[in-house]
Formats: structure tokens, C-alpha cells, sequence
């Protein structure tokens, strides 16, 4: 007897649930039931199609040969019946029933299943900001209410915003959320001509990031024309006439007449809750390695479940794209009568950001001391390439790692050189559980054209190294402006040469070059902390070895040099 598979979510892991489903079981009846009008759309592309470099909306919703994937291709090429626009109401796990509504007409029906999968996917998390139409002050209005208040969450956002922007509607447009959302869409609203604010409650934007990071990224966007505010909470938003003209926070106001929510996603587990599943320590739906939820005839897969994380075996929300499809694949081997296990994943992200690209794998050093680990890292910049070879362009590596055991905890990469080959190795590494030893001896290619002789990520973990045997003590940009602001006595010393120097400098750094240094020495005090640093702190590294041979006890590199610096600088 054929198995009766009812899927809730029609958008990334539920068609992938579907299609694998068919073809392991021809024979299953399988229904998708999604409540917005679109199927297997392309939702992470999305700000490019907003953006331009996506032409029409179409391709987001097309086979690599060209198919367009709506109801009509599902029951015809994959035997698959679809109702789009039709929302799930209840789950009768006892009669293992569905109910559901056709949103166009009202109509409330039934389906019985042998087994149902959630993919029911993520919500936008919208904040408790207050909305106001001065012109009608006294009406309650929700946040979405004012005309040109957007989310990101589905192809009929993406349309609207792009109706704005064609229609001239805005010219200055604020992005409310500086996370990953926030940042693609940052420079897909520059590239359609308009004004952007960023204002981010946080200290520093991108919270998947490091700060140290992550203010490398606000700098760069500022050098790009954008506005980004940080520790700055939005109150209100307010509107005349319906529309929205700007916004208010605890520190100002800016001119506004296109508002992007970008606050985050949360799983949508409201229908697995109210059914009686079990939900995780996040929010979303808890499920085993074989992605079955506490009923073992519900499976659920996507932006709404919970796996672990395999760096520190906890549970993490990890709402991406890549996930949600790996996930759907296990879940239709399963039903078809497999044994496939999804054990989690590394957190990995990967996005872009004008020139540069940014990536993340793993845990950060703010996650990792929160979890209890004892934390050292690396911060390198250095060319993607060989240094000589046309085309070369710097991008910077961070390594974390356990101080215990040497275990890799993550890797955080960004610049305009090419970062992905090192994310994807790093996040290799991760899954596998690899030491810092391993990893500076990865045997990793090498071409003058793709690499250096010794790749980015085989430095880094050869400086973190060098930390963990006490023959390198860093200390992060971020500190050392921590230390100049409280007006500590201590010698920043730079060690390059005389016309780096004469181009560009820290405000009251000394310089030494390297070759003089030992004739110097007698000229530093012994009694004050010496950070040293240079270009990319290579030189400072071995200037730290001069002094530390020469008796001076209290030495430190700044870690990344003058490249990670990311504060004022004279020139």
C-alpha cells in the first residue's frame, strides 16, 4: 500500500522532501502544502534580484534548464500535488490528520497522512518599535502598516521594494538590523541610487563576526558612502500620510522613505507547538539525527528545526539555504525506509558585500568563552595569491581555537581577495574535528596564480601556534585602542620603514625600523609594556623576538597590524 506523505512548506527543504521522495518511491502519494503563492523560489537570491543582477523574477523560480517550478510542474514532472495559497490549520496527531484553508476561497479541508513533514521554514523577527502617522496620530499602527516598510521574507517583498525603487519613490533609505540581511541588502539599495543608513543596536554590526571583524566591515561599508550607526536601539518610526518619512533613536533621527526590516529570523514552530511536539532550547522544532521529531511519524526539516552544532555539541538555530535542501534529502530517504543521518552542522555563511566577501565557519571567540573554552586566535592579513603575482589582493584570516586541546573552533575570512577556498577548507576541518597542529599542515595546493607557498589558513594556524608554545603574545587591535582611550603608559612601537611611516601612521606610535633595532635597544624603556606591530605584524613578530632575547619581559604584537586597524591614523 502506497505511504501518504503530507508536506507543510513548499519553498526550500519541503519540494527537496517531494522530489527525492518520488524517486526512492514512485508509488507515494505525496501533497505539498504552502501558504504563500510561490514554490521553490531562490529566496537567497533575493537581494540580487532587488539589486539588478538578478533580471527577472522568473530565474529565481527556474530549473537550471529553464523549467518553471510551479504547481502545474510538480504533479506533471514529478507527481507531486501542490496547493500554494493554502495554509495549514491543525495537526491531529491521533488521526494523523491535516487541516487546512485555501486562503483565496475560504475553503477548509482535511488530509490524512502516514507521515507529515514540517517545513514550515523561518518568520521574520520583527522588534517592538513603535509606528506613527502623525497625520493621524491617535491610530494604532503596527510597524508594516506605513507604506515603504519592508521585510525580506518572499518574493512579494522583494517585488514591492523593487516597485519603490523603479517607481522613485525613495531616495534615503534606512536598513534597520546590521546582520547578515541587512548587509546584502545594504549594497543592493547603493547599487539602485540610494542614501543608506544602517542602525544596529549591538555594539558593532555582524554578529556572526567577531568585533574585532566586524568593525573591519563598518569601515569598509563608510568607505563605501554608507551610514552605519551602532549601539543605537530604533524607537519609532514615523509616517505622514501613511508613508514613512523617518526614524527615531535613543541617540537621533534620520530622514527615511524606505524602511528594511533586517532584525532576524526565527524558526515557525507555532504549528509544531500547538500540536504538542517537543521544541528546542531556541525555538525551534527538536528533532534526532534522523530528523524525526518527539512523534515518530512527523518529520521536520529547514529553517524551522534545531541541529547540533558540531564544533560544540550544542544545539543551534542555523537558518541557511544549503541546510535546508541536505536536510530535505535525508528526510525523503528516511520515509522511503532508510537509515540516513543528518549529525549537524558548522554554522558556515558566505555572503557579499560590494568587493569584498565575507565567511564565517564555526564558533567565534565571544561564542567560544561563552560556552567555557579558554580561547587563542589568529589574526592574519595577507595576499590570496603570491605577493608578485598580477591580481594579488589581500584578504584577512582568523583562526580560534582551544587553548587546551588545540582543538579548531572557527574561522572568520573577509577582503577582496578570493576567501572561499579557505572557508571551505576550514569548515572541512571543522566537521572532522581537526587541531591546529593538522591544520598547518594541510597540504594544501600551490601556484603562484591561487596561493601562496604557504596558504592563508596554514599561516594562521602556524601564528596561533606560535601563541600557544609563549613565543608570541598578541593583542588585538580593539585592546590596544582600548589602552590609548584610558590613557595607559606603554610603547607602541611600529617597525617598518621610515617611508611606510612617513605615509601613514598611528597617532603617538614610535618608529624603529626592524633592521635598527638592535642598535636601539638601549633606548626602550624596560619598565613599560611594548606592543610592537608593522604592516601585517610579520616584522612585529620578529621585533618581539629581538626584544624578548634582549631581556624585555613585557612585550606583545599587535595582532594583523596596521591593516587590522581599523581607528584613526595619521598621514
Amino acid at each position: 500500500m502506497s505511504k501518504k506523505v503530507v508536506i507543510i512548506g513548499g519553498v526550500a527543504a519541503g519540494p527537496k522532501v517531494a522530489a527525492k521522495l518520488k524517486r526512492l518511491d514512485p508509488e507515494a502519494e505525496v501533497v505539498i502544502l504552502e501558504k504563500g503563492k510561490f514554490l521553490s523560489y531562490a529566496g537567497c537570491g533575493l537581494p540580487y534580484y532587488i539589486g539588478g543582477d538578478i533580471k527577472e523574477q522568473k530565474e529565481l523560480m527556474e530549473t537550471p534548464v529553464g523549467v518553471m517550478r510551479d504547481p502545474e510542474y510538480f504533479e506533471k514532472m514529478k507527481g507531486v500535488k501542490v496547493y500554494n495559497r493554502t495554509e495549514a490549520l491543525r495537526i491531529d496527531r491521533k488521526k494523523k490528520e491535516v487541516e487546512a484553508r485555501r486562503i483565496d476561497t475560504g475553503e477548509v479541508f482535511s488530509l490524512t497522512y502516514d507521515y507529515l513533514v514540517l517545513a514550515t521554514g523561518a518568520e521574520v523577527a520583527i522588534p517592538p518599535i513603535k509606528a506613527v502617522d502623525l497625520e493621524n496620530p491617535n491610530t494604532e499602527l503596527k510597524l508594516l502598516d506605513l507604506g515603504h516598510v519592508y521585510t525580506l521574507h518572499g518574493i512579494e517583498d522583494a517585488e514591492a521594494i523593487r516597485w519603490t525603487i523603479r517607481e522613485k519613490l525613495a531616495k534615503k533609505a534606512v536598513i534597520i538590523g546590521g546582520g547578515l540581511i541587512g548587509m546584502e541588502m545594504t549594497e543592493s539599495l547603493v547599487k539602485s541610487g540610494l542614501e543608506v543608513t544602517i542602525i544596529e543596536v549591538l555594539p558593532e554590526i555582524l554578529p556572526i563576526l567577531d568585533e574585532d571583524m566586524g568593525i573591519l566591515v563598518r569601515r569598509y561599508c563608510q568607505k563605501k558612502g554608507v551610514t552605519v550607526k551602532v549601539g543605537e536601539r530604533v524607537e519609532r518610526v514615523e509616517g505622514e500620510g501613511g508613508t514613512v518619512k523617518r526614524v527615531i533613536t535613543d541617540k537621533s533621527s534620520y530622514e527615511a522613505d524606505l524602511v528594511i526590516l533586517a532584525t532576524g529570523f526565527r524558526p515557525n514552530a507555532d504549528l509544531a507547538r500547538k500540536a504538542g511536539l517537543e521544541i528546542g532550547p531556541n525555538g525551534g522544532i527538536k528533532v534526532d539525527l534522523f530528523l524525526r521529531t518527539s512523534d515518530p511519524c512527523i518529520f521536520a526539516c529547514g529553517d524551522c528545526v534545531e541541529v547540533e552544532n558540531l564544533v560544540c555539541g550544542k544545539s543551534a538555530y542555523m537558518p541557511m539555504g544549503s541546510l535546508a535542501n541536505k536536510q530535505g534529502r535525508v528526510v525523503a530517504i528516511n520515509i522511503a525506509g532508510g537509515s540516513e543521518a543528518f549529525r549537524g552542522a558548522v554554522n558556515s555563511v558566505i555572503f557579499k558585500l560590494f568587493d569584498y566577501t565575507i565567511a564565517r565557519c564555526g564558533l567565534g571567540v565571544r561564542q567560544a568563552k561563552e560556552m567555557g573554552y579558554e580561547v587563542e586566535y589568529a589574526l592574519v592579513p595577507a595576499p590570496d595569491r603570491a605577493h608578485y603575482f598580477p591580481g594579488a589582493k589581500r584578504v584577512i584570516t582568523k583562526l580560534v581555537v582551544d587553548k587546551k586541546s588545540g582543538k579548531l573552533l572557527g574561522g572568520q575570512f573577509l577582503g577582496e581577495g578570493e576567501v572561499t577556498k579557505s572557508v571551505y577548507a576550514v569548515a572541512t576541518a571543522l566537521h572532522y574535528g581537526a587541531t591546529i597542529e593538522e591544520i598547518s599542515n594541510l597540504d594544501v595546493p600551490y601556484a603562484p596564480p591561487y596561493a601562496s607557498a604557504i596558504d592563508n589558513i596554514c599561516v594562521a594556524a602556524n601564528v596561533v601556534r606560535n601563541k600557544l608554545e609563549g613565543k608570541m603574545v598578541g593583542i588585538s587591535p580593539l585592546e590596544v585602542e582600548r589602552k590609548r582611550k584610558r590613557g595607559e603608559d606603554f610603547l607602541l612601537l611600529d617597525v617598518r620603514t621610515p617611508a611606510e611611516y612617513q605615509k601613514v601612521r598611528i597617532p603617538g606610535s614610535t618608529l624603529i625600523p626592524l633592521g635598527a633595532l638592535r642598535s636601539k635597544l638601549d633606548t626602550l624603556p624596560r619598565d613599560k609594556e611594548i606592543v610592537v606591530f608593522c604592516a601585517v605584524s610579520l616584522r612585529g613578530y620578529e621585533a618581539s623576538l629581538i626584544l624578548k632575547a634582549a631581556g624585555f619581559e613585557n612585550v606583545k604584537v599587535m595582532d594583523g597590524g596596521l591593516a587590522c586597524w581599523p581607528y584613526e591614523v595619521e598621514t
